[in-house]
């Protein structure tokens, strides 16, 4: 682990900017949403890196970062405006907060405390990422600040009690910080009035080329998981986690995500391709490096840590070429990928699962970092 630490921070050390200006953080109309008007926050670190957030659905629209030339780029695929968000009908989740309780719950069944709740299966035969009408829908209220040099957006949401079947009055906060050594640092926190199940995601879609630039197959990708959870062909997991050593998803080292993605797998059949969580070798809490992405054609790098257990490593196997993102680009299937930190999938029907149940008095506490860089 030492000697991993050493090399992240030696090629992190390649990201040095080429200019330094003054970090800022400023808001202007999106449109509307359900006939209330959004905001798009755009926050710039001192080297000029720029994350763009709307207060509809926490959704990170844009992340503009440099190529080993210096030339900047959106690596974040996503949306013009907030109409194109609200009329999605391709269920992309681009950029959005996730919740109230992200990726699946089996046949939308939620047994707590010896009540069973029956959640929407919008995801048919299962509930998906909170329902009809999850946090990615809903309409946040926003801070913007400044902080240590840094800049960021605070976002507020409360979940009424039975908001998609859910017990507990849920109230929300995300804090997005963009540093100054090219990071976005999310920072999540929950309560709530009644015991209830939480588990909370961002969405981005990366592509280090540049969000509508084509496939991520060549992107390579490593993964610090030894162990990964099966699914059946719902996207349920089976039950006990398996090795992920002589398998396809052997991301401990290198590899390309397109390398083994259509191989003859049931895994991979079962997931049309990389749709599965990883679960991550580290201790309790601790936040520690969940995966490196690296693209060899911009040099771009990403490193992603998180306190979370586990990371979702999606491959846009559903996106499709009528997906017309920023720009009027296409996003065409596997043009993006998500790396997703979170607790395992359906863990409120798996006792042996880290748990997501939250009770009054208790915080929920989360926090996940996305730092950016180059390798020459």
């Amino acid at each position: 682990m030492a000697r991993q630490l050493l090399t992240i921070l030696a090629l992190s050390a390649l990201a040095t900017p080429l200019y330094a200006g003054q970090a800022s953080v400023s808001a202007r109309p999106f449109g509307t949403a359900y006939g209330k008007k959004v905001q798009l926050y755009t926050l710039t670190n001192a080297h000029g890196m720029v994350v763009k957030i709307t207060n509809f659905g926490g959704i990170v629209t844009s992340i503009l970062v440099p190529d080993k030339y210096g030339k900047f780029d959106d690596v974040n695929c996503g949306y013009d405006n907030v109409k194109a968000y609200v009329d999605e009908t391709a269920g992309t989740y681009f950029g959005a907060i996730v919740g109230r309780y992200a990726n699946r719950i089996a046949k939308g069944l939620l047994a707590i405390g010896g009540k069973t709740y029956q959640l929407a299966t919008n995801n048919a035969p299962n509930s998906l990422h909170g329902g009809k009408v999850g946090f990615n829908r809903k309409i946040w209220t926003a801070e913007p600040f400044k902080r240590n040099g840094n800049v960021g957006l605070m976002i507020h949401y409360v979940s009424a009690d039975g908001e998609e079947q859910y017990p507990g009055r849920l109230s929300v906060k995300v804090t997005f910080t963009l540093t100054d050594d090219n990071a976005i640092q999310v920072d999540y926190a929950a309560t709530t009035t009644k015991a209830t199940v939480v588990n909370l995601t961002n969405h981005c879609y990366f592509n280090l080329d540049g969000a509508g630039s084509g496939s991520v197959l060549d992107h390579q990708l490593k993964i610090n998981a030894d162990y990964f959870t099966p699914i059946d062909k719902t996207s349920i997991p089976l039950g006990p986690l398996q090795p992920v050593v002589g398998t396809p998803f052997d991301f401990r080292e290198l590899h390309s995500i397109g390398e083994r993605i259509d191989g003859d797998d049931e895994q991979l059949k079962n997931g049309a391709g990389y749709d599965h969580n990883f679960v991550l070798n580290k201790k309790g809490h601790e936040l520690s490096l969940a995966a490196v992405a690296i693209s060899g054609k911009s040099g771009r790098m990403l490193w992603e840590y998180t306190t979370e257990p586990g990371v979702q490593f999606y491959t846009g196997n559903f996106m499709n070429d009528t997906i017309v993102g920023k720009g009027g680009k296409v996003y065409g299937r596997r043009t993006g990928f998500c790396l997703e930190a979170q607790h395992f999938p359906d863990s409120p029907n798996h006792p042996g699962f880290p748990t997501t149940l939250l009770k009054p008095g208790q915080t929920y506490r989360q926090t996940t970092i996305y730092k950016f860089g180059v390798r020459k």
